[in-house]
């Protein structure tokens, strides 16, 4: 029998285990040890009082096939919904006023530098560079400072919650994998939120063992194979491991393996957020909402990168006649707000959405989620790093690390990040038969 342990059940976590239950593989025992009393990480739908919150991705894009591929698999792509049309997609807020993103720009940047790279109309001095550099060093030389700050900051800094001047241009600029863009809108969800995915794996899982409030407190080596030292103070004996956890969580968990590799680890740093949720009688907002919502750039200097119009972006978000916004706060670089009391993130929403949107009544509802080091930092050199950290893990053999901070981080990223490390995993574990 050969053992294969996967240490946190996120969407990483679960496409591992998934990919491995369905790998053919024989004489395998597939061990999922989750932290938390909850799977999905950070997806992550509640329900409350007639309002689906979602306190972290609220949907997938379809431009990459892996987590439209693992709806189909498990039976549940029928029941993707596409986001409510509307006219204005996305608008950008400058002195809090409401403009649209230029046409083009509302769900990616208008480029790919892989094929900027090839292009035949660029000359050799007009190519993209090969070695990496910021996002806004790259942007900025291609469309200016203004069009930088005011558009593609947004965008970016949005997305990651970073810091645009560190965060590496080849690791998180758009590129155009092979997807099924065309047959599909470009976002899809489930009626029920996007912990529809998360509840239809935990239903279809079998052969494979899920273990809650269980964490792994300990990694040592024994003979060719690992002895973890779980929370609960039991000894979970494996032949492979698959770390689908945060960077900071696999640093600490592989230090007693390589004193190399936690050091490599620990380069990817994270940023905390806040996920603000705010609703209101239809009556009482003035905007006419006619987009999903708007950017806040990084220069208007506030903690706020985003404000989400959740009811007009998704059908059954809020009771009917009511209004439901998801904002965003909190930036790497910027102060920390994850000790920030309830009160003040609340009155700093409140404030924001007055300005931006002329709305003076206190809302109808007030709940936030805080994310300790959610949001996974691509800093210039990222894509290095993680080859290093693989190359590194390779030799210590059985050991394999993926999720958001290493692959990306959409749901696609995340469910092929997971089954590419079960794929590795099952490789060598039937090569030790």
């Amino acid at each position: 029998m050969k053992r294969l342990l996967i240490i946190g059940g996120g969407i990483t976590g679960l496409s591992a285990a998934w990919s491995a239950s369905r790998s053919g593989a024989r004489d395998l025992e597939i061990t999922v040890i989750e932290r938390g009393d909850r799977l999905g990480g950070k997806i992550r739908t509640d329900s409350v009082r007639g309002y689906l919150l979602e306190q972290g991705p609220d949907s997938f894009l379809t431009t990459r096939p892996e987590a439209l591929q693992l709806c189909e698999e498990l039976g549940i792509d029928g029941r993707l919904m596409p986001r409510i049309p509307r006219p204005v997609p996305t608008y950008v807020s400058h002195r809090h006023v409401l403009s649209p993103l230029p046409e083009g720009y509302s769900t990616s940047l208008p480029m790919d530098t892989a094929a900027l790279a090839v292009s035949p109309l660029l000359s050799e001095g007009g190519r993209p560079k090969e070695e990496d550099e910021s996002v806004s060093s790259l942007m900025i030389r291609r469309f200016g400072s203004e069009a930088f700050d005011l558009f593609v900051e947004p965008l970016v800094g949005g997305i990651h919650a970073g810091d645009t001047a560190v965060l590496s241009a080849q690791a998180t600029l758009p590129r155009r994998p092979a997807g099924r863009e065309g047959s599909r809108p470009q976002f899809l969800t489930f009626p029920g939120g996007t912990g529809e995915l998360i509840r239809a794996l935990e239903e279809q899982l079998t052969g494979v063992r899920i273990l809650l409030g269980t964490g792994a407190d300990a990694i040592r080596r024994r003979g060719r194979g690992y002895e973890v030292e779980l929370s609960d103070g039991r000894r979970h004996d494996t032949d492979a491991v698959i770390l689908a956890v945060p960077a900071h969580e696999a640093a600490r968990l592989a230090s007693p393996l390589d004193a190399e590799l936690p050091e490599l680890i620990r380069l990817i740093p994270s940023a905390s957020t806040v996920v603000i949720h705010l609703a209101w009688r239809r009556s009482e907002v003035p905007h006419a909402l006619d987009g999903y919502g708007y950017l806040i750039p990084s220069i208007e200097r506030s903690d706020l990168v985003a404000c989400t119009w959740s009811s007009q972006k998704w059908a059954g978000r809020a009771p009917d006649g009511m209004v439901l916004m998801r904002l965003f706060a909190g930036r790497f670089g910027r102060r920390d707000l994850l000790g920030t009391p309830d009160d003040e993130l609340f009155a700093l929403a409140r404030s924001e959405v007055e300005a931006a949107l002329g709305i003076r009544v206190a809302p109808q509802l007030e709940l936030l989620h805080r994310w300790n080091m959610g949001m996974p930092q691509y800093t210039v050199g990222h894509l290095g790093r993680v080859q290093d950290i693989r190359a590194r893990a390779a030799v210590v053999h059985g050991l394999f690390f993926a999720g958001a901070a290493f692959d990306g981080v959409g749901i696609p990223q995340c469910v092929g990040s997971g089954g590419a490390a079960a794929a590795s995993a099952i490789a060598l574990l039937e090569q030790k038969k």
